[in-house]
Parts: C-alpha cells; structure tokens; sequence
C-alpha cells in the first residue's frame, strides 16, 4: 500500500480497468500503457482486464486477467470470471470500460447491485444502441469534450485527451526553406477523408505551394485495404507521384521522430476528438484539422470543411507563408495546451473524479470522498 494511503488510514483503493489490449507494440492501442501507468500511480491496487496483456509492461501495483479465447460465448465468459474474482475489495473503489461500451454493459450485472461505481471512457463520433445502454448502465460517462461523445449526456464529464507528453519532445528549430512538410496519420479509414487531403495538396501546388506529403497509418481489414488500394489511383491522376508517400502504421515509438521531422499535420477525421491531433500539438507542430471536436485546441483559422479541399489548400497556403519563428511559436502555444488540459495527468485524475474518487497528485493515495 503506498505510504500515503497507510498514513492517512484510508482503506485501499482498487480501481479495475477493462480495456482491449495491453501491448506496447499495438499500432492503435499501445497508448494505453502510458494512460495506465499514470492511472497505477493514484490508486492503491490496478486490476487490467484485457483480451492481451504483456505482463512484462505491468505498473508495479498492478495485476491482469486476459479473457482471450477461441469464441465470442468464451471471452465473455472468462470476462465475468475475472470480474467476480475482483468484486472483493471494490468498495471504495470504481471499474472503467476504456473504449468499448460492451465492456461496461457486461460488467453492469455485477458491478451496480454491488453500489459500485461503473465509468465508461468513450470518445468517438458513432451513436450505436450498445453506446446508449452503455450510458443508462453507467454511473459516469467521461469524454475527451461534450463533443466527442455521440450525444448528450447529463452523466458526461469532460477530462481532456490522455497524452503522454513526455513521450513528445518539442521539435527543435525549424530550418529555413524547403518544401512544407505535411503529414497525415492515421488508419486507412473512409472516415479519415483522406482523398481531401490529396485533392488540397494538388491545389496548394498549382497555386505555388511547395509541398511535401507523408500519410502513414494501419489497414485493419479488408475495408481499409482497399480503401488505401484505392488512393493509388488517385494519387496518379492528380499528379502527386513525386510529392506523396503512402506509407505503413508508424510505430509508437518510431512517431516523435515523424512528428519532429513534419511543419504541420492534417486531420480530416469525420468525428471523434482523434489523438493524433493532440500528440501533433504535443510535439509543437501546427494542427489543420475539419473536426469541430478539436476545437478547444486548436484556433479557429486552422480548421477547414470536411469535403472541402479548397479551404484546406488555402490553410496549407497560410501555413506555408509563415516563418519558422511563427510556426514554432504557434506549434509552442499547442503544446502548452496539451501540458494544461490534455495529459495522462489531468485524464487520470477526471476518471477518478468521475468514479467520485480523490487523487493525491503525488501519486499516492485515493480515497472515498
């Protein structure tokens, strides 16, 4: 037990986080590590359930449970075994559903008749019916912003995005000259709108624009494979073999040094409050983004419609009409955004506030309020 919990005779906390995956190497899901280990250094007890663990990458206080198996009766099986098994000691403290509002719909039959708190983490732009009894089964409902969640919700706290910031060092100094270096994460997805992108690029060039593209990101099934299949064609047709990589998913560790070597990202995800964006500020590069759900980031001038390739071309056009002084000093006010309101910090302690829960910014102990 941490010494500040012993001290102060509160009975140990233990928080059980029910997630995807635990592994590092994920292309979409190693993030969690960090916003886990922030998470571990606030409560006394972290119980991870995951189809994958690595146990390896464990907090030091915390334990898991996978519910791997061959079928679906079978994972939700092991699922309610591991929860049972953890059901002792929960008083005074919460479960958290991270991302998949199943997780906190499964969990409820045994959780709420128990009185203890059930929070469901989700940012994402799709309203599905498993989200709303997500929703009427949890005690809390945390989001990124009232926009990042499908629909309102009187439940909702807002807490930020979870980046670890520590793992984004500002970019150094901008050399003078050269092309705008543009770069584009994320899954090959229709939702991302990346033939906007392409389209804008071939605009800024025609009007004088000297630029280069990097889009790089993961196709997760057949749908993503060949919706990257077909950007090939258009890169062709709007003459932008020379200045247009379609590159693979960037390894977590391998993204500072993508994000240190860009001038500025674009996000043309349809909904959600993507995290791209906020490690991209994170880093200090200047953000271009459609997505409304940005909007307590990012200024209103750097944001331009969905289908409109028109004004993200002008955007790319203002942006590479600045100077590195002004870049820097645009990419240097996003990331003290980031450090003030979107950390694994502030994000670990907003769970917990929303479990009614305390934190100890030390990293000690929570306690009932």
């Amino acid at each position: 037990m941490p010494l500040g919990s012993r001290i102060m005779g509160r009975r140990a906390t233990k928080v059980v986080f029910v997630t995807q995956q635990f592994d590092p190497d994920h292309p979409a899901l190693g993030t969690t590590i960090p916003q886990l280990a922030a998470l571990a250094q606030r409560v006394d007890e972290l119980v991870i359930v995951a189809d994958a663990i690595v146990p390896e990458r464990l907090p030091p206080n915390a334990r898991a449970h996978s519910f791997r198996a061959p079928t679906k009766l079978g994972r939700g099986l092991r699922f309610y075994a591991a929860l049972a098994r953890e059901l002792n000691g929960l008083r005074g403290g919460a479960v958290i559903a991270h991302m998949c509002p199943v997780y906190a719909v499964l969990a409820a039959p045994l959780v709420r008749p128990a009185r203890i708190p059930l929070v469901l983490w989700y940012t994402h732009w799709k309203d599905h019916w498993v989200v709303r009894l997500a929703e009427r089964l949890a005690t809390a409902v945390v989001s990124v912003d009232r926009l990042s969640f499908p629909f309102a919700s009187r439940k909702l706290l807002a807490t930020g995005q979870a980046i670890d910031v520590a793992h984004f060092p500002p970019r150094g100094p901008e050399p003078a000259g050269g092309p705008l270096r543009v770069v584009v994460l994320g899954r090959y997805s229709p939702a991302k709108g990346l033939e906007t992108v392409l389209r804008a690029a071939a605009l800024a060039l025609d009007a004088g624009v000297d630029l280069r593209v990097e889009l790089h990101g993961p196709a997760f099934n057949e749908l993503e494979r060949k919706y990257r299949s077909g950007l090939e064609p258009l890169v062709d047709n709007l003459g932008l073999r020379d200045v247009v990589e379609l590159g693979d998913a960037v390894g977590r560790d391998e993204l500072p040094a993508v994000l240190a070597r860009s001038d500025v990202l674009v996000n043309n995800a349809r909904g959600g409050a993507d995290r791209i964006v906020y490690e991209a500020a994170a880093s200090g590069i200047p953000v271009l983004a459609s997505n409304p759900a940005h909007e307590n980031l990012v200024e209103p001038d750097a944001f331009f419609g969905h289908e409109d390739a028109e004004a993200l071309a002008a955007r790319l056009a203002e942006v590479a009409a600045l100077s590195p002084a002004e870049r820097a000093a645009r990419g240097a006010e996003l990331r003290e955004r980031v450090l003030l309101g979107h950390s694994v910090d502030s994000w670990s302690d907003g769970l917990l506030r929303a479990a009614g829960l305390s934190s100890t910014a030390a990293g000690g102990s929570v306690g009932s309020r």
